[in-house]
Parts: C-alpha cells; structure tokens; sequence
C-alpha cells in the first residue's frame, strides 16, 4: 500500500509549521514575521538559506526607504539565520541595490556587513545575476545585474558542480601541448557556470510573472537549490515572497519552508506550489537559452530614424 504525501501547509503559528516540516509536509509556509519563525528553529535543521529580502525600494512589501533599515532588518535576523544552517549547509542572498538620487549602494555590501564577523560561516563566491531588461537611467549606466552571496557553513560546505553545468561554449577544443595533446580538453559533462549568470527577469510579459512586484525567476532560485543543497534537504526562505525558492526546491525534490508576513504573497505561493502538483505552472525551464533576436521580428528591426543602423 502505497502512503499519500503529506499536504502543502499554510500556518499562522511558527510551532505549527515546524511540525508540519517534520511530518514530512514538502512546502510549509508561515504567514508572520520570520523572526518569530527563526527563534523557535532548532540550530542546523536547515541545508540551504536562500533569500532575496525587501531592498527597501518603494514596493509595496517595504515599510522604509533607508537604507539604515536594511540593515536593522538583516542584524536582526543574522544570528538566527546562521545557526539553522546545518555545519556543512549553506546561505544565498540575492540582493540589488539602495538607490537615491546622489547615491547607489551595491546591498551586498551591507549584508557582508552583518555577516562577515561571523565565524562559522564562509564567503564562498559573489555571483553576478546579470539580466537584459530593467529601467532606463538617463544619469547613470542602466543596471542590469544583482548579486548574490554564497556563504558555507564551515570549511566544507555542500557543493554539487555537476549538477548545474552548462553546454561547452567551444566543445571542439583540444590540448595543444602536453602529454594530453590533440586529446579534446572540455569537460564532457558541461562547463562550470561561471560566478556571472545569464537568466532573464521576471517583468511584465514574462510567463512567471505574478502579483507580486519584484519576483526572481524560479532557474536562478533552481541553480541555487541545485548546486547547495542535496536531494531531500530542506530549504528555507525567510522572505517568501510569491514562492519562487519553493518552487525551485519542489522542482528538485527538497523540502521547503518559508515565511512572510503578506498573506496575499502566501496564498499565491500556495496557489503556484498548487499549480506545480497539477503540471500547470507556468515557468522558464532552466536549460532554455536565451533569446536571441533573428531579425524578422518587428520588434528587432532597426526603424530608419534610428542612429546606429545595421551594416550590410
């Protein structure tokens, strides 16, 4: 007789979501203040911390607009977030900047801030998530990337190459010199990604896109999930948001517990968890390429007022 899978659990109580993640519940949500969630979490129940938390930017989820409550946010939290990661697991924070109108703060600096008196955990790479789209600045370059910090948990944290590797970018290459000369030299399995990511961002038309104002795609969350954790780890997001590192830990069979005080952005996770058992949730595989532009789409064609003209 085969058993049923436990049920996705939505909870206002932080004992009850605790005990819904030990029944073997696989997408757990608490709707409250992540601080209260963390304090009742046991030290190193977690294999992989990975959050994108408010940036304090105007959206409808930020409560500030200085950056020294970014800050306040993340203190208040740090000490808690560390030790629920088991020795061996690991953070991620992805993170933006604080923009004014004389000033631009990378926000990865104030998290490295909090985190770097911390002991018991390691940078381990500063990866750019770089993306086409965004606002167009007039007084500055566009921005076009964010960041994301890897923290391990000791000296040997988990870390899984293979399993995000990507297509050789010249597959025929040999060695030219050597005792392995004339032998092909790239790694049959893939490439090692690099600390620079090409993944496009949710905006209006991307086929993710929920209410939520400020998601991140679900293959950056994956690629995380993927390389920092191993199958059947939990992992958790303090800032839930519309469930997008849910999703990526359901898609890649760990446990998943978040939380966040919106219960609007909770009931759209849900609703996306529900979608996902369904196989209707719309979202972008992680190995599709990045579009490129053929030139027959009207969108691509250069209009004749234009300056920079195509050359024959």
């Amino acid at each position: 007789m085969m058993l049923s899978k436990p049920d996705p659990v939505l909870t206002n109580s932080p004992v009850s979501a605790i005990e819904a993640v030990r029944a073997g519940s696989p997408f757990v949500i608490f709707n409250g203040d992540c601080a209260t969630l963390l304090a009742e979490m046991a030290s190193g129940c977690v294999d992989l911390f990975v959050t994108s938390p408010p940036y304090f930017m105007g959206k409808s989820y930020d409560w500030s607009y200085r950056v020294e409550d970014f800050y306040k946010d993340v203190r208040a939290i740090a000490p808690n977030a560390s030790r629920i990661v088991r020795v061996g697991g690991n953070m991620a924070w992805q993170v933006g900047y604080h923009v004014t109108d004389s000033n631009l703060l990378p926000l990865d600096f104030a998290i490295h801030d909090v985190f770097r008196a911390d002991t018991s955990i390691n940078l381990r790479n500063r990866i750019i998530w770089q993306f086409g789209h965004g606002t167009h600045a007039k007084r500055r370059f566009s921005g076009r990337h964010e960041m994301i910090l890897w923290y391990g948990k000791g000296k040997n944290s988990y870390f899984d190459l293979d399993s995000v590797r990507v297509p050789q970018k010249y597959p025929g290459k040999k060695h030219y010199k050597g005792p392995r000369k004339g032998e092909y030299s790239g790694n049959p399995n893939g490439k090692n990604p690099s600390d620079v990511w090409d993944i496009p961002n949710v905006k209006a038309k991307h086929v993710e896109k929920t209410a939520h104002p400020c998601q991140f795609p679900i293959a950056l969350a994956q690629r995380l999930v993927r390389a920092l954790s191993p199958t059947g780890g939990l992992v958790f997001d303090p800032f839930n948001g519309s469930g997008t590192s849910g999703i990526a830990a359901c898609l890649e069979n760990r446990q998943f517990l978040g939380a966040d005080t919106s219960i609007d952005f909770c009931e759209i996770a849900m609703e996306r968890y529900r979608q996902l058992q369904a196989r209707t949730l719309p979202y972008r595989p992680i190995d599709r390429p990045i579009l490129q532009p053929s030139g027959r789409e009207a969108v691509a064609k250069t209009p004749p007022h234009f300056a920079f003209q195509e050359q024959d």
